[in-house]
Protein backbone atom coordinates (compact mmCIF):
# COMPACT_ATOMS: atom_id res chain seq x y z
CA UNK A 1 0.00 0.00 0.00
CA UNK A 2 0.84 3.67 -0.55
CA UNK A 3 0.15 6.64 1.87
CA UNK A 4 -0.86 9.47 0.86
CA UNK A 5 -1.32 12.97 2.28
CA UNK A 6 -3.95 15.04 2.17
CA UNK A 7 -4.11 18.94 3.08
CA UNK A 8 -6.83 21.43 2.16
CA UNK A 9 -8.49 24.64 3.18
CA UNK A 10 -12.15 26.32 1.90
CA UNK A 11 -14.83 28.46 3.39
CA UNK A 12 -16.33 26.20 6.10
CA UNK A 13 -19.49 24.91 5.33
CA UNK A 14 -21.68 21.69 5.95
CA UNK A 15 -20.75 18.43 4.13
CA UNK A 16 -16.97 18.86 3.74
CA UNK A 17 -15.95 15.54 5.93
CA UNK A 18 -18.42 13.93 4.54
CA UNK A 19 -17.40 14.74 0.85
CA UNK A 20 -13.32 14.17 1.61
CA UNK A 21 -14.08 10.70 2.54
CA UNK A 22 -16.07 9.68 -0.20
CA UNK A 23 -13.66 11.06 -2.97
CA UNK A 24 -11.02 9.06 -0.90
CA UNK A 25 -13.17 6.20 -0.26
CA UNK A 26 -14.23 6.13 -4.19
CA UNK A 27 -10.83 5.83 -5.19
CA UNK A 28 -10.11 2.58 -3.05
CA UNK A 29 -8.77 4.92 -0.50
CA UNK A 30 -8.47 4.09 3.17
CA UNK A 31 -7.97 6.92 5.91
CA UNK A 32 -5.86 5.57 8.41
CA UNK A 33 -5.07 9.77 10.01
CA UNK A 34 -7.36 12.62 10.13
CA UNK A 35 -7.56 15.94 11.60
CA UNK A 36 -9.53 18.95 11.04
CA UNK A 37 -9.96 22.59 12.15
CA UNK A 38 -12.12 25.32 12.15
CA UNK A 39 -11.48 29.19 12.28
CA UNK A 40 -14.94 30.58 13.65
CA UNK A 41 -13.39 34.12 13.31
CA UNK A 42 -12.43 33.79 9.35
CA UNK A 43 -14.74 31.17 8.46
CA UNK A 44 -12.23 28.92 7.61
CA UNK A 45 -11.98 24.64 7.34
CA UNK A 46 -8.85 22.93 7.67
CA UNK A 47 -8.20 19.59 7.13
CA UNK A 48 -4.88 16.67 7.29
CA UNK A 49 -5.71 13.39 6.27
CA UNK A 50 -3.75 10.02 5.80
CA UNK A 51 -5.00 7.50 3.75
CA UNK A 52 -3.54 4.20 1.99
CA UNK A 53 -4.23 3.49 -1.73
CA UNK A 54 -2.98 0.45 -3.71
CA UNK A 55 0.46 0.54 -4.64
CA UNK A 56 -0.29 0.52 -8.38
CA UNK A 57 -1.88 4.38 -7.97
CA UNK A 58 -0.45 7.74 -8.97
CA UNK A 59 -0.41 10.97 -7.68
CA UNK A 60 -2.65 11.97 -10.71
CA UNK A 61 -4.79 9.75 -10.63
CA UNK A 62 -5.63 10.58 -6.88
CA UNK A 63 -5.48 13.81 -7.97
CA UNK A 64 -7.89 13.62 -11.59
CA UNK A 65 -10.32 11.96 -8.95
CA UNK A 66 -10.46 14.41 -5.95
CA UNK A 67 -10.44 17.38 -7.96
CA UNK A 68 -14.51 17.77 -8.61
CA UNK A 69 -14.81 18.27 -4.73
CA UNK A 70 -11.96 20.41 -4.56
CA UNK A 71 -13.75 22.34 -7.16
CA UNK A 72 -17.06 21.85 -5.65
CA UNK A 73 -15.67 23.67 -2.13
CA UNK A 74 -13.51 25.96 -3.49
CA UNK A 75 -10.52 24.05 -1.78
CA UNK A 76 -6.74 24.96 -2.23
CA UNK A 77 -5.37 21.25 -1.64
CA UNK A 78 -2.60 19.47 -2.11
CA UNK A 79 -1.84 15.56 -1.77
CA UNK A 80 1.90 14.41 -1.39
CA UNK A 81 3.19 10.85 -1.62
CA UNK A 82 4.52 10.24 2.20
CA UNK A 83 7.31 7.81 0.99
CA UNK A 84 8.57 11.17 -1.46
CA UNK A 85 10.73 13.40 0.82
CA UNK A 86 11.49 16.90 0.11
CA UNK A 87 14.47 18.26 -1.28
CA UNK A 88 15.73 20.56 1.11
CA UNK A 89 18.59 23.47 1.31
CA UNK A 90 19.85 24.68 4.08
CA UNK A 91 21.54 28.04 4.63
CA UNK A 92 23.92 29.18 7.23
CA UNK A 93 26.55 31.70 7.91
CA UNK A 94 28.99 31.45 10.97
CA UNK A 95 26.88 29.78 13.77
CA UNK A 96 26.60 26.26 13.68
CA UNK A 97 24.66 24.77 16.01
CA UNK A 98 21.75 24.59 14.16
CA UNK A 99 23.31 23.37 11.18
CA UNK A 100 24.97 20.68 13.22
CA UNK A 101 21.66 19.53 15.12
CA UNK A 102 19.87 19.20 11.54
CA UNK A 103 22.92 17.16 9.56
CA UNK A 104 22.69 14.75 12.92
CA UNK A 105 18.96 14.59 12.81
CA UNK A 106 19.14 14.06 8.66
CA UNK A 107 21.96 11.21 8.91
CA UNK A 108 19.88 9.32 11.77
CA UNK A 109 16.69 9.19 9.70
CA UNK A 110 14.61 11.89 12.12
CA UNK A 111 14.11 14.15 9.60
CA UNK A 112 12.27 13.06 6.26
CA UNK A 113 14.13 15.09 3.47
CA UNK A 114 16.76 14.44 0.94
CA UNK A 115 19.27 17.51 1.77
CA UNK A 116 20.21 18.90 -1.62
CA UNK A 117 23.13 21.07 -0.65
CA UNK A 118 24.23 23.35 2.03
CA UNK A 119 24.91 27.26 1.06
CA UNK A 120 26.62 30.01 3.21
CA UNK A 121 27.75 33.35 3.12
CA UNK A 122 31.06 32.88 4.10
CA UNK A 123 33.31 29.20 3.73
CA UNK A 124 33.69 28.44 7.31
CA UNK A 125 31.35 25.25 7.27
CA UNK A 126 32.91 23.77 3.61
CA UNK A 127 35.04 20.63 5.26
CA UNK A 128 31.71 20.10 7.44
CA UNK A 129 29.59 19.74 4.55
CA UNK A 130 32.27 17.90 2.51
CA UNK A 131 32.40 15.37 5.72
CA UNK A 132 28.79 14.79 4.93
CA UNK A 133 29.26 14.62 1.10
CA UNK A 134 26.80 17.42 0.85
CA UNK A 135 27.34 19.85 -1.85
CA UNK A 136 28.95 22.96 -0.51
CA UNK A 137 28.06 26.70 -1.99
CA UNK A 138 29.46 29.69 -1.25
CA UNK A 139 27.94 32.91 -2.06
CA UNK A 140 29.73 35.76 -0.36
CA UNK A 141 27.45 38.89 0.16
CA UNK A 142 27.65 42.73 0.22
CA UNK A 143 25.55 45.26 -0.10
CA UNK A 144 27.08 45.92 -3.39
CA UNK A 145 26.63 41.98 -4.14
CA UNK A 146 23.56 41.29 -2.81
CA UNK A 147 21.06 41.57 -5.49
CA UNK A 148 23.20 38.98 -7.92
CA UNK A 149 24.07 36.76 -5.27
CA UNK A 150 20.41 36.39 -4.35
CA UNK A 151 19.95 35.48 -8.02
CA UNK A 152 22.32 33.14 -8.29
CA UNK A 153 20.99 31.29 -4.59
CA UNK A 154 17.58 31.43 -6.59
CA UNK A 155 18.96 29.95 -9.64
CA UNK A 156 20.16 26.95 -7.53
CA UNK A 157 16.89 26.42 -5.70
CA UNK A 158 15.06 26.13 -9.23
CA UNK A 159 18.46 23.90 -10.77
CA UNK A 160 18.17 21.31 -7.49
CA UNK A 161 14.11 21.51 -7.55
CA UNK A 162 14.48 22.26 -3.69
CA UNK A 163 11.03 22.20 -2.09
CA UNK A 164 12.20 23.82 1.51
CA UNK A 165 14.91 26.27 1.88
CA UNK A 166 16.05 26.23 5.91
CA UNK A 167 17.98 29.86 7.65
CA UNK A 168 20.30 27.76 10.06
CA UNK A 169 21.48 31.21 11.42
CA UNK A 170 21.69 32.41 8.10
CA UNK A 171 22.65 36.18 9.17
CA UNK A 172 21.61 37.81 5.66
CA UNK A 173 17.80 39.41 5.16
CA UNK A 174 16.21 37.87 2.26
CA UNK A 175 15.35 40.66 0.08
CA UNK A 176 11.45 41.30 -0.34
CA UNK A 177 11.36 39.79 -3.85
CA UNK A 178 13.34 36.95 -3.08
CA UNK A 179 10.95 36.33 0.10
CA UNK A 180 7.81 36.94 -1.89
CA UNK A 181 9.42 34.59 -4.51
CA UNK A 182 10.01 31.52 -2.33
CA UNK A 183 6.83 32.16 -0.11
CA UNK A 184 5.81 29.25 2.48
CA UNK A 185 9.29 27.47 1.55
CA UNK A 186 11.46 29.42 4.14
CA UNK A 187 11.46 28.37 7.31
CA UNK A 188 13.99 31.16 9.64
CA UNK A 189 14.94 30.40 13.52
CA UNK A 190 15.58 33.19 15.94
CA UNK A 191 15.98 33.95 19.74
CA UNK A 192 12.69 34.95 21.15
CA UNK A 193 14.24 38.54 22.14
CA UNK A 194 12.83 40.01 19.18
CA UNK A 195 12.12 43.11 19.10
CA UNK A 196 13.32 43.43 22.34
CA UNK A 197 17.03 42.92 22.13
CA UNK A 198 17.89 43.25 18.90
CA UNK A 199 21.43 43.50 17.19
CA UNK A 200 24.46 41.79 18.57
CA UNK A 201 24.80 39.48 21.58
CA UNK A 202 21.63 39.44 22.81
CA UNK A 203 22.37 36.67 25.04
CA UNK A 204 24.76 39.01 27.09
CA UNK A 205 21.69 42.31 26.56
CA UNK A 206 18.93 39.68 28.19
CA UNK A 207 21.67 38.82 30.67
CA UNK A 208 21.82 42.50 32.36
CA UNK A 209 18.42 43.14 31.78
CA UNK A 210 17.80 39.92 33.83
CA UNK A 211 14.99 38.19 32.06
CA UNK A 212 13.98 34.96 33.51
CA UNK A 213 12.66 33.53 30.32
CA UNK A 214 14.67 32.59 26.82
CA UNK A 215 13.13 31.12 24.20
CA UNK A 216 13.08 30.93 20.46
CA UNK A 217 10.47 30.53 17.33
CA UNK A 218 10.27 29.05 14.04
CA UNK A 219 8.27 31.01 11.41
CA UNK A 220 8.07 31.47 7.72
CA UNK A 221 9.77 33.73 6.03
CA UNK A 222 8.11 37.07 4.63
CA UNK A 223 9.00 40.85 3.61
CA UNK A 224 7.99 42.23 7.21
CA UNK A 225 11.36 40.75 9.12
CA UNK A 226 10.87 37.78 12.01
CA UNK A 227 7.31 38.92 11.67
CA UNK A 228 6.09 35.36 9.05
CA UNK A 229 4.03 32.91 10.49
CA UNK A 230 5.10 31.07 13.41
CA UNK A 231 5.17 27.73 13.43
CA UNK A 232 6.59 26.54 16.28
CA UNK A 233 7.90 28.24 20.07
CA UNK A 234 9.84 26.72 23.19
CA UNK A 235 11.04 28.77 26.38
CA UNK A 236 13.41 27.95 29.01
CA UNK A 237 14.02 29.52 32.30
CA UNK A 238 16.84 31.02 33.78
CA UNK A 239 17.85 32.58 36.61
CA UNK A 240 20.45 34.91 38.77
CA UNK A 241 23.04 32.45 39.12
CA UNK A 242 23.46 32.06 34.98
CA UNK A 243 26.24 33.98 33.17
CA UNK A 244 25.17 35.28 29.87
CA UNK A 245 27.29 32.65 28.33
CA UNK A 246 25.12 30.04 30.13
CA UNK A 247 22.19 31.43 28.69
CA UNK A 248 23.50 31.76 24.88
CA UNK A 249 24.32 27.97 25.49
CA UNK A 250 20.67 27.52 26.53
CA UNK A 251 19.58 29.22 23.73
CA UNK A 252 21.38 27.75 21.51
CA UNK A 253 20.32 24.18 22.06
CA UNK A 254 16.64 25.56 22.55
CA UNK A 255 17.28 26.90 18.72
CA UNK A 256 18.10 23.44 17.37
CA UNK A 257 15.47 21.77 19.44
CA UNK A 258 12.66 24.41 17.79
CA UNK A 259 14.02 24.35 14.63
CA UNK A 260 13.93 20.56 13.95
CA UNK A 261 10.27 20.58 15.25
CA UNK A 262 9.34 22.51 12.78
CA UNK A 263 10.99 21.42 10.16
CA UNK A 264 9.43 18.34 10.89
CA UNK A 265 6.13 19.55 11.02
CA UNK A 266 6.66 21.13 7.49
CA UNK A 267 8.37 17.89 5.88
CA UNK A 268 5.38 15.87 6.82
CA UNK A 269 2.60 18.15 5.88
CA UNK A 270 1.41 19.24 8.86
CA UNK A 271 1.29 23.17 8.65
CA UNK A 272 -1.32 24.74 6.88
CA UNK A 273 -1.16 28.51 6.43
CA UNK A 274 -4.31 30.94 7.72
CA UNK A 275 -3.45 34.26 6.85
CA UNK A 276 -0.57 35.57 9.21
CA UNK A 277 -0.89 32.38 10.99
CA UNK A 278 -0.25 28.53 10.85
CA UNK A 279 -2.84 25.17 11.62
CA UNK A 280 -0.60 22.60 12.78
CA UNK A 281 -1.83 19.29 13.12
CA UNK A 282 0.55 17.00 15.43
Amino acid sequence: MKTLVLTLSCADRMGIVAAVGSAIAAQGGNIIESGQYVDRENGRFFMRVCCEVEESGSLEAFRKGFSPVGAEYSMKWEVHDAAVKPRVMILVSQQGHCLNDLLYRHNTGQLPMELTSILSNHDTFRRRAEHEGVPFHHLPVTAASKAEQEGKLLALIREQRVDLVILARYMQILSDDLSKALSGRVINIHHSFLPSFKGARPYHQAHKRGVKLIGATAHYVTADLDEGPIIEQDVQRVDHSMTAEDMAAIGRDTECQVLARAVRLHLEHRVLLNDDRTVVFH
